[in-house]
């Protein structure tokens, strides 16, 4: 999954513009459920847009992700891999940012490259998340 230089010119706008207001709401479980409310409740929204069809499972990862660690079931994110977590559902679910979601398809590209850039980067803490959340499953069996 290689991202082009356009897709990592969107993640470190988005990093610069955005960061800071993920690290706010990081900092707070109150603002961090409102935003996993929010990313759900807008990931209900498109889930039949092929636009997002790429998307999807990277955005329910990353809800599961976050929301694993509020409730203190999961102690495996640091604050730099909470905050890029934090920072792409932010993204996704703001409904103006550098491209508007309401452009049909097109709307959809710089989430889907700021989603895959975090992905990238957090790829090993997804997988060891992932590996936690199976041996998580196997246990209530």
């Amino acid at each position: 999954m290689k991202l082009t230089s356009e897709y990592k010119q969107i993640l470190h706008k988005a990093q610069a513009l955005y960061m800071k207001k993920a690290q706010e709401i990081a900092a707070s479980h109150t603002k961090i459920k409102k935003l996993l409310q929010e990313a759900s409740h807008k990931v209900r929204q498109i889930v039949d847009s092929p636009a997002v069809a790429g998307i999807k499972g990277h955005l329910e990862v990353f809800i599961r992700m976050v929301t694993a660690h509020v409730k203190g079931r999961y102690k495996g994110l640091s604050n730099r891999s909470l905050g890029l977590l934090v920072l792409g559902l932010f993204y996704f679910a703001l409904p103006l940012d550098f491209v508007p979601d309401f452009i049909p398809f097109v709307g959809y590209v710089d989430d889907l490259s700021v989603l895959l850039g975090i992905y990238k980067s957090l790829r090993a803490d997804i997988e060891q998340f992932m590996h936690w959340e199976s041996e998580q499953s196997d246990l209530k069996l």
